[in-house]
């Protein structure tokens, strides 16, 4: 079997959208397939055509297989730890509740992670030897994972070490959610927990608020700065490169609300000691969710492809805009359309 490009080390959920319907006064849904750490995995073979899986929890019950189906049809080579479902207390796939919002009402996010099968996953459950033994260019993990129970951040820190024996490049998406930190020791156990992780990281995306919640790091306060402008974001750079001195890449997107389908779009990262800031564009916005992995799978490919830093930017920043004008979580965008995008273009009908 031919190795991967990359491997994904994360949950995965089912995403219900009642669209601009606010979940209180719902009657239907969208399932959408998801995960902070599967998103990228999906993305680079849908998009990119790249040979990716992901190493997650499965639970053997019907949404499990709903689950299970999407993650084929994105392309994803599955590696499951499989847990069998009980009836009464699970152990569950999880579920997160997310509307679109609409005009000046924000979308709204929760999450139903009770019982969750991936936070049963430890070191020892999954066999790296056998998943890498093929070869393994890339390893990607992120903090939503990392915030799920005391041993996710073990087992994610045993990936990249066999990542790292396996000669792969390893990123890591902070991703810090307060709402899942908040039951498992707050900010200070957050920080102490990513941190640990981060030791082991060549590739970080994360923005200026990640920086300063999941790793303590100081900073300028980010409500008092243009969320357009990287000088922020650049200017903490030195003190990661300090903390984490294995770090190569520190990327993020950059985008300034001015209502839930208008957005102003933009991505910094830093390379090798070089800033490269992506062109600014305004983004009608369909669905939010996923933009921001969307930019790091596009990102990701360019510097696999051998792309210069700057168009490796471009084209995370591009597939990250063109993401926002799909339903769901996951690219529906073709490699053409992210290049042309990059490249300039413009969504006049192309005939």
């Amino acid at each position: 079997m031919a190795g991967l490009d990359l491997l994904s080390v994360g949950a995965l959920v089912n995403r219900l959208d009642p669209g601009q319907i606010p979940f209180g006064e719902a009657d239907a849904c969208q399932i959408h397939v998801s995960g902070g750490e599967f998103n990228c995995a999906a993305n680079l073979a849908r998009c990119f055509g790249m040979t990716t899986g992901i190493a997650a929890a499965m639970v053997d019950y019907p949404i499990g297989h709903l689950i299970s189906q999407r993650v084929l049809a994105m392309g994803v080579r599955p590696f499951y730890k499989t847990y069998e479902h009980d009836g009464v207390r699970g152990p569950n796939m999880a579920t997160v509740y997310s509307d679109r919002g609409y005009g000046v009402r924000a979308p709204e996010v929760f999450y139903n992670r009770a019982n969750e099968a991936a936070a049963l996953l430890r070191p020892g459950d999954f066999d790296w030897g056998a998943i890498m033994g093929d070869g393994l260019r890339w390893l990607h993990s992120g903090g939503i994972f990392a915030a799920l129970s005391p041993h996710t951040p073990d087992l994610i820190i045993e990936a990249m070490n066999a990542a790292h024996d396996a000669g792969a490049v390893v990123s890591f998406d902070l991703n810090y959610r307060a709402k899942l930190w908040q039951s498992s020791g707050g900010v200070e156990e957050a920080q102490r927990t990513m941190r640990r992780i981060v030791e082991h990281v060549d590739v970080l995306v994360g923005n200026e608020e990640d920086l300063q919640l999941g790793l303590g790091l100081q900073g300028p306060d980010a409500q008092a700065t243009s969320k357009l402008d990287p000088s922020a974001f650049l200017g903490m750079i030195e003190q990661v490169v300090e903390a984490f001195p294995r770090i190569s890449t520190v990327a993020t997107t950059l985008r300034e609300v001015h209502s839930t389908q208008r957005h102003t779009w933009s991505a910094v990262a830093w390379i090798d000691g070089k800033s490269y800031t992506a062109p600014t564009c305004e983004l009608d916005v369909l669905d939010r969710v996923g933009g921001g992995d969307g930019f790091a799978s596009g990102l990701f490919y360019g510097i696999m492809s051998g792309e210069s830093p700057e168009e490796a930017v471009k084209l995370g920043w591009a597939h990250g805009a063109l993401i926002a004008s799909f339903p769901g979580d996951t690219t529906m965008a073709t490699l053409y359309q992210v290049r042309a995008l990059a490249a300039g273009g413009s969504a006049r009908i192309r005939r």
